[in-house]
């Protein structure tokens, strides 16, 4: 167990420091946020199960019985909320010598940047693992696959069929595949693009290829059809994202990325009665998983 004792920083038993760097950077955003439509929880647990639907309806003819279709329980994926939880333990000597204050106000302050970077790291890393076959989906496929297996014998994809880098065909190309999504009978959902998702080395190409008047890296004199359909509503750039050329887009499809709260962020504090050491914890506890993969579209880049 690590205690901070008056040895871990002597500088701070004598006047005369200008300034402690270090500890505090700028506070990380709540990225997860974008990644995940969040929910919260009250149990050890939550699964997202599918419920399939039913097929076309065939031509009756005239004098004959109607036909039946059967629905059924699909695909099952289990989110397990985690605890996370971290802390520090300072002695008494170290407390009251302290000639800063700030600076032991500032332990609690990266105590809950490290609790944040936790979060959007592990919200993050279920994109960064998307395409592993080791991290499957409830079918038994990666959650982007081309081959996820449906109630109707046929397979659905949710990658782009040919890996391409970002740009603007890609984007067009992953977008009509979206739009031409099926459900698990082969039925038109009508799905649309909600937010494309990429690490910071995209930024600049969302912004040319989203933002640009006309068609993007051409001399033609073409509009860009992407920007004035408005086809992406939002863009989301996260440092958190570890490679750097794969790209997603989320989707408007019903429980896809979901994320479940089972204990908001709490800081607590504590003495111990023998030592006087002064202990101050912060603890989390959370999870995320996709429950339609529909909800999630994306490429690994060429």
């Amino acid at each position: 167990m690590s205690v901070i004792t008056t040895g871990n920083n002597p500088k701070a038993l004598w006047p005369g420091i200008h300034a402690w760097w270090g500890r505090e950077y700028g506070k990380h955003g709540q990225y997860w946020k974008e990644l995940f439509d969040m929910t919260s929880s009250d149990k050890k647990y939550e699964e997202v199960v599918e419920a399939t639907g039913y097929p076309l309806a065939p031509q009756k003819n005239e004098g004959t019985a109607t036909s039946y279709a059967s629905d059924s329980q699909g695909v099952v994926n289990r989110a397990t909320n985690v605890a996370y939880s971290l802390g520090f333990i300072v002695t008494k000597e170290e407390k009251d010598d302290n000639l800063y204050e700030y600076v032991s106000k500032r332990r609690t302050t990266s105590l809950a940047l490290s609790m944040a970077t936790t979060k959007n790291t592990v919200a993050a890393n279920f994109y960064n693992r998307a395409f592993s076959g080791s991290y499957a989906f409830g079918d038994g496929k990666a959650i982007l696959a081309s081959d996820h297996p449906v109630k109707s014998g046929s397979e659905q994809s949710n990658i782009l069929s040919v890996a391409a880098d970002f740009s603007e065909a890609a984007l067009e190309d992953l977008t009509i595949q979206i739009m031409d999504a099926q459900n698990s009978n082969d039925l038109n959902i009508m799905l649309q693009p909600q937010c494309l998702i990429g690490p910071t080395s995209l930024v600049y190409e969302f912004q040319r290829v989203l933002k640009s008047n006309l068609q993007n890296d051409t001399g033609n004199n073409a509009t860009n059809a992407l920007k004035d359909l408005g086809v992406i509503p939002k863009t989301h750039i996260n440092p958190f994202l570890t490679d750097t050329d794969a790209w997603f887009i989320r989707t408007n499809a019903p429980s896809g990325m979901v994320g479940f709260d089972r204990v908001a962020l709490e800081f607590g504090v504590d003495g111990d009665f023998d030592t006087d050491n002064i202990k101050k914890k912060a603890y989390e506890r959370y999870s995320f998983t996709i429950g339609d993969w529909r909800g999630l579209y994306g490429s690994e880049g060429a």
